[in-house]
């Protein structure tokens, strides 16, 4: 028997092993506002803790968002400047655990989501799928983005950074980004089966695999976030980063001052 828990936008269910962690906010494209990030907290806390879950599946509800990212219109009412270090988890970041997680994105996985996809270990999505990196368009920042050039080669990184132009299923398959590229109404099947797959192993292998590869690749993981941060900090306390949600919300286009 599994135990699920489906108050507010986000949802957490374990059944033989396998956590399920659901977006629900399809009336705002999942978008991240404070209720989401709430959820996504206490959501992922519960996997780590939960000795019953062996691996995690990060999905979201719908056919054509898995998550839009940050609530925009909340960060120009609340005028939003640097996120502080807990306003978004992210696995290997503020979020620790050797158990693997595996984002099925089924549909546009775009700033915030693009980064919950990026954090999680193994990735799933539709052949409807896209990605993309949109924070340069409203003139916020990405300093999650600081473990891509590890997943993808430096010159997608920076196409993904710098157009703020989303990538299809396909592309994201060809370079690495997922590891598996399935129809829309087999995804739910295909993550839950990669997952059984997992959590039939033997579970300190399992870990130790996990671990074997972000010590070697991420090696230099914690200094590149710091990096990141840095580099982002003049991004979020610029006028252009308070502009950016304000003409989202004013639905025009924004008017950069470069300051």
């Amino acid at each position: 028997m599994g135990q699920s828990e489906a108050d507010g936008p986000v949802h957490y269910e374990v059944s033989e092993g396998i956590a399920t962690i659901t977006l629900d906010r399809p009336e705002a494209r999942n978008a991240l506002n404070a209720a989401v990030r709430d959820g996504l907290w206490v959501a992922l806390r519960r996997f780590v803790d939960d000795d019953t879950a062996l691996v995690g599946i990060l999905t979201a509800t719908g056919d054509r968002v898995f998550c839009a990212g940050g609530d925009l219109k909340e960060m120009a009412d609340t005028a939003l400047a640097v996120p502080p270090p807990d306003f978004l988890p992210q696995l290997g970041r503020n979020l620790h655990t050797d158990k693997p997680v595996i984002a099925a994105v089924n549909g546009a996985a775009y700033a915030g989501g693009f980064m919950l996809a990026q954090m999680c270990d193994l990735c799933i999505c539709a052949d409807t799928a896209t990605f993309a990196i949109t924070e340069a368009r409203w003139s916020r920042g990405a300093p999650w983005a600081s473990p891509l050039p590890w997943l993808v080669p430096p010159r997608i990184a920076l196409e993904l950074l710098v157009t703020a132009q989303p990538i299809n299923a396909a592309r994201a398959y060809e370079v690495g980004l997922v590891n598996k590229v399935v129809p829309l109404a087999e995804l739910a099947t295909e993550a839950r089966a990669l997952a059984a797959t997992i959590a039939a192993n033997a579970p300190l292998s399992v870990r130790a695999g996990k671990r074997l590869v972000y010590d070697n690749v991420g090696a230099d993981l914690t200094a590149a976030y710091a990096r990141g941060d840095e580099l982002y900090q003049p991004v979020y306390v610029s006028l252009d980063a308070q502009e950016g949600p304000q003409a989202f919300r004013e639905k025009r286009p924004p008017r950069w001052r470069g300051r």
